[in-house]
C-alpha cells in the first residue's frame, strides 16, 4: 500500500531531531573523553616536571655539599686560623668592654652630619617661601589695588640673575659632596679608633697587665691628633666615587623616558663599575685605617702595605671574611628574632607580668616590624665592633707571619744558608735578641 506525502512527512519528520541529538551526544562524549585525556596528560607532564625539579634540586644540593666538604678538607688550616682569630677577638672585647659603646659615638656624629645636610639643603626652599611671603605683604601694603582694582599678586617663577640663583644646582651638589665626606670621615674615625684599641691589646706582652688603662680613649686621641689628615684623605676619595654614583643615578632618572637603549646600557655599565669601585675602596680604606692605627704612617703608604699584605694571604682573607660574616649574620638574626618574639608576646598581651602595660592594638604588625628592624640595626652596629676587632687582629697576625719569614731568612743566612729548617725556639731566641718581642697567639 502506498503512503501519502503527508504520512511520509509525519513518519520521517520526528527522526531528524532524534538523529541530531544522538550526534550531539556523541560529540559531547568524544569531547569529554578528549578533555579527560588532555587533563591526564597535563597532570602527567606536571608530575614529570615536579619530579625533574625535585631531582635537579637534590643533585644541586649534593654538589654544593660536596664542594663545601672539599673546601673544609683542603682549607682546614685556614679555618683553624679563622677560629683562633674569632676566639682572640672575643677575648679582646672582653678585656676592652668600652669598645662596645663606641658605635653610639659614630651614630651621634652621623646624625649631626645628616642634620647639617638637611638644614643646608632646605635653606633654598625656605628662602623662596620667605621671598613670596614678603612679596605678598608688600603688595597688600601698597595702593596698587586702588589704582588697578583687578590687580593680584601671583607667583610667576623663581630665579633671578644673581650668583646664588645661577649656580643653585652646583651649590646643592657641593652640599651633597660635603655631606658624603663628613659621613665617611665619621666612619673612618670610628674604624681607626677601634683598630688602635685592639692593636694595643694585641701587642701587649702580658694580658691584661700591659694593656693601657684607657685604650679606647687613647686611640681616639691619637686618631684626632695625628691621623686626621689621613682619615680625611681616605674619606675624600670615597666621597668622590659616591658623588659620581649619585650623578649617574640622577642622569638615569632623567633619561628613563628616552628610547635610546645604548645610553641606558652605558649608564648601567657605569653604575655597575662605580659600585664595584666603591666596594673595593671601602675594603682598602678599612684595612688602611688599621695600618694607620698600628704603625702611624700616612694613608697611601698604609693602603699599599695593607693591600700587598692581604694579597700574600688572599686565601686566609677569603676564608676569614666568609666565616666571620656568617657567624656575625647568625648573631644578628638571633638578636633580631629574639627581640621580635618578645615584642610579639608583648604586643599581643601574652606576658602576664606586662599585660597591663601593653597597649591595646588593632594592628600590631607595624610596631612589631619596626622593633625587629631597629633591633637588627642596633645589633649590626655592635657586631661591627667585633668585625673590626677580627680584621685588626688578622692584620697584626699577617704582619707577624711576614716578620717571622724575614727572621727565618736571616737565621739561614747567619748559619751559612743551611737548608735544614731551624727549630722555632731558636728562631724566637734570635728574634728576641735582634728584634722586639714577637707575639703569636
Amino acid at each position: 500500500m502506498g503512503m501519502s506525502q503527508s504520512q511520509k512527512r509525519c513518519v520521517s519528520g520526528p527522526r531528524v531531531p532524534h538523529m541530531r541529538s544522538g550526534y550531539f551526544f556523541f560529540l559531547f562524549t568524544v569531547k569529554a573523553g578528549f578533555d579527560n585525556l588532555q587533563r591526564q596528560c597535563v597532570h602527567l607532564i606536571l608530575d614529570k616536571f615536579d619530579l625533574f625539579l625535585l631531582l635537579s634540586t637534590v643533585i644541586l644540593l649534593c654538589v654544593v655539599e660536596i664542594v663545601i666538604v672539599l673546601m673544609l678538607i683542603f682549607l682546614r688550616n685556614r679555618i683553624r686560623i679563622a677560629i683562633a682569630l674569632l676566639k682572640e677577638g672575643s677575648r679582646a672585647i672582653g678585656y676592652i668592654m668600652s669598645t662596645l659603646f663606641y658605635p653610639i659615638v659614630t651614630f651621634i656624629l652621623i646624625a649631626i652630619c645628616i642634620s647639617y645636610w638637611a638644614v643646608t639643603a632646605t635653606f633654598y626652599t625656605e628662602f623662596i617661601v620667605l621671598f613670596l611671603f614678603l612679596s605678598i605683604q608688600t603688595f597688600n601694603t601698597t595702593n596698587v589695588t586702588k589704582l588697578c582694582p583687578g590687580a593680584q599678586c601671583t607667583f610667576a617663577f623663581y630665579g633671578g640673575e644673581s650668583l646664588y640663583h645661577k649656580y643653585i644646582f652646583i651649590f646643592q651638589l657641593a652640599n651633597a659632596f660635603v655631606f658624603l665626606w663628613l659621613v665617611n670621615f665619621a666612619i673612618a674615625l670610628g674604624q681607626c679608633t677601634l683598630a688602635g684599641a685592639f692593636a694595643s691589646y694585641y701587642w701587649a706582652s702580658r694580658k691584661p697587665a700591659d694593656i693601657p688603662l684607657w685604650p679606647l680613649f687613647s686611640s681616639f686621641g691619637r686618631a684626632i691628633r695625628y691621623h686626621t689628615g689621613s682619615l680625611a684623605f681616605g674619606a675624600l676619595i670615597l666621597a668622590i666615587v659616591q658623588l659620581i654614583r649619585v650623578i649617574l643615578e640622577y642622569l638615569d632618572h632623567k633619561l628613563k623616558g628616552t628610547q635610546n637603549s645604548f645610553t641606558r646600557f652605558l649608564l648601567c655599565c657605569l653604575k655597575c663599575c662605580f659600585w664595584c669601585l666603591e666596594r673595593f675602596l671601602k675594603f682598602i680604606n678599612r684595612n688602611a685605617y688599621i695600618m694607620i692605627a698600628i704603625y702611624g704612617k700616612n694613608f697611601c703608604t698604609s693602603a699599599k702595605e695593607a693591600f700587598f699584605l692581604l694579597m700574600r694571604n688572599v686565601v686566609r682573607v677569603a676564608v676569614l671574611d666568609k666565616v666571620t660574616d656568617f657567624l656575625l649574620f647568625l648573631g644578628k638574626i638571633l638578636v633580631a628574632g629574639g627581640v621580635g618574639v618578645l615584642a610579639f608576646f608583648f604586643f599581643t598581651q601574652r606576658i602576664p607580668v606586662f599585660a597591663q602595660e601593653a597597649p591595646a592594638l588593632n594592628y600590631y604588625w607595624v610596631p612589631l616590624l619596626t622593633v625587629i628592624i631597629g633591633s637588627y640595626l642596633v645589633a649590626h652596629g655592635f657586631f661591627s665592633v667585633y668585625a673590626m676587632c677580627v680584621d685588626t687582629l688578622f692584620l697584626c697576625f699577617c704582619n707577624i707571619m711576614l716578620n717571622y719569614l724575614q727572621i727565618c731568612v736571616e737565621y739561614h743566612l747567619k748559619n751559612y744558608l743551611s737548608f735544614v729548617y731551624p727549630p722555632v725556639e731558636n728562631i724566637l731566641l734570635y728574634a728576641q735578641r735582634n728584634y722586639c718581642s714577637i707575639l703569636i697567639f
